[in-house]
């Protein structure tokens, strides 16, 4: 695709609402899942959420299916909206190394029962 040149007093503008923001933070975490979990993208599933008064933001990847190939779903008990207001952020920038803790899915059930 041949870029177009801005002119001497052309400014090219993106503004985006909360949805498309949401969007492309979960879409880039996906296309860098790899790098950013240190996963395999054929072998995880991945659940999210956003809290839009705080600007917080989770994402969790978990392997995707056991060893007789049945579906893993993230236990109904662990709640993302909750581990956004109790856990720790991981890394103060994404763009440094071991972005992620790893959590079991019991401790993250008891810290989605912590009020």
């Amino acid at each position: 695709m041949r870029k177009k040149k801005l002119n001497n007093d052309t400014v090219r503008v993106i503004k985006i609402g909360k949805e498309a923001l949401f969007e492309f933070i979960y879409e880039k975490m996906i296309d860098e899942e790899e790098l950013f979990l240190d996963v395999d993208l054929l072998s995880v599933s991945n659940s999210f959420a956003i809290d839009w008064e705080t600007g917080q933001f989770i994402f969790c990847a978990y392997r995707g299916e056991d060893q007789n190939g049945n579906l893993i779903s993230l236990p109904k008990e662990i709640n993302l909206q909750k581990l956004l207001r109790t856990l720790p952020d991981t890394i103060p920038s994404m763009y440094q190394n071991k972005r992620y803790q790893e959590y079991t899915k019991e401790e993250l059930i008891e810290l989605s029962e912590k009020d």
